[in-house]
């Protein structure tokens, strides 16, 4: 059994900042690539940002420059920390993380989703 806990999420005013957290617990080995994708109403789910086991990360070109992601390895953690935020950045924002599983095999899993409500 795998669980992902988000938090961080709410409501902040435009060019301020959050941090937003995933955790993996359970039956997990490990945690290979782990992200975060989000969806505003009437849009796809998009990428936001993904961090690999060797550190390499990938941004989408709206968030270079304002948001940072990272992991705690110990912990199965990825964070994504986001500054100078504006109202274009409300959306539910989901992780998605590729585990390696104790049982064997691997999986990707979704977060529920922590909705980020930026005010204008």
């Amino acid at each position: 059994q795998v669980q992902l806990v988000e938090s961080g999420g709410g409501l902040v005013q435009s060019g301020g900042s959050l941090r937003l957290s995933c955790a993996a617990s359970g039956s997990v080995l490990s945690a290979e690539a782990m992200g975060w994708y989000r969806q505003a109403p009437g849009k796809g789910r998009e990428l936001v940002a993904r961090i690999y086991n060797d550190g390499h990360t990938e941004y989408a070109d709206f968030v270079k420059g304002r948001f940072t992601i990272s992991r705690d390895n110990a912990k199965k953690t990825v964070y994504l920390q986001m500054n100078s935020v504006t109202p274009e950045d409300t959306a539910v924002y989901f992780c998605n993380v590729h585990l390696l599983l104790l049982e064997g095999g691997w999986n990707i899993y979704w977060g529920q989703g922590t909705q980020v409500t930026v005010s204008s």
